[in-house]
């Protein structure tokens, strides 16, 4: 019987790159959308269930029967400054909830460096680094076993990837420096599979400066 993990927010830039790499390692995953929202072609066979994260019913239902989920839902710069407050808070915690009612004990989330800063220029987008924080807490708190992924600036670039390293700390240690989305999902994939990564942060940005190493060996000598 297949592996399935279900990822939340699959059709985002980093959601469906997760999608993508959980195929690659041979797990199937089941995306988690909007109604109105687009996969591109390489996700066209995958199972979609297509929901508001605000009904628990409907999420219950989605997230029954898989072994984990990864969280990649979030807000997007926008007008509207309640976006933070109502995906990167509120909406974390009933994914929480639903994992909790349905007895799905791991999940990884997908979240920001410098979650949890007040004086940082992302929160003037509603203080967006202030939400996520509060995000992490819930999932840390949750008594599931969690995993919180904070990458740098997130870049779209697919091409030299194999050249470059993941630099991985544990939380607040690093501002600033970027990472491809496409080194993101690979390692929120990776997170699944290495036991020494749950109860923890981890930050991650990358450089072709830093050696290419599995993740259960960075986090023997990661500061975390």
């Amino acid at each position: 019987m297949s592996r399935v993990v279900a990822v939340s927010g699959a059709s985002g830039k980093t959601g469906y790159r997760i999608a993508e790499e959980l195929l690659a390692a041979g797990v199937q995953p089941r995306l988690l959308l909007r109604r109105e929202s687009a996969v591109p072609p390489s996700l066209s066979n995958c199972e979609q269930v297509r929901l508001s994260i605000e009904n628990d019913c409907a999420l219950d239902q989605a997230l029954l029967g898989v072994e984990a989920l990864i969280i990649a839902t979030g807000a997007r710069p926008s007008i509207d400054l309640s976006g933070p407050m109502r995906v990167d808070a509120w909406g974390v915690k009933r994914q929480i909830a639903s994992c909790q009612r349905v007895n799905v004990n791991r999940v990884v989330l997908v979240s920001s460096l410098c979650a949890g800063r007040w004086r940082h220029p992302l929160n003037l987008f509603g203080l967006i680094l202030v939400w996520k924080r509060i995000g992490e807490r819930a999932l840390e708190r949750s008594g599931l076993n969690w995993t919180v992924v904070r990458p740098g600036g997130l870049s779209e670039r697919e091409s030299g990837l194999e050249q470059e390293g993941i630099r991985l700390t544990g939380p607040d240690q690093q501002d600033k420096n970027s990472i491809p989305r496409r080194l993101v999902a690979q390692c929120c994939v990776d997170a699944l599979e290495t036991p020494g990564s749950i109860g923890r942060i981890l930050e991650i940005t990358s450089d072709k400066n830093v050696p290419r190493v599995a993740l259960a060996e960075a986090l023997l000598s990661a500061v975390l």
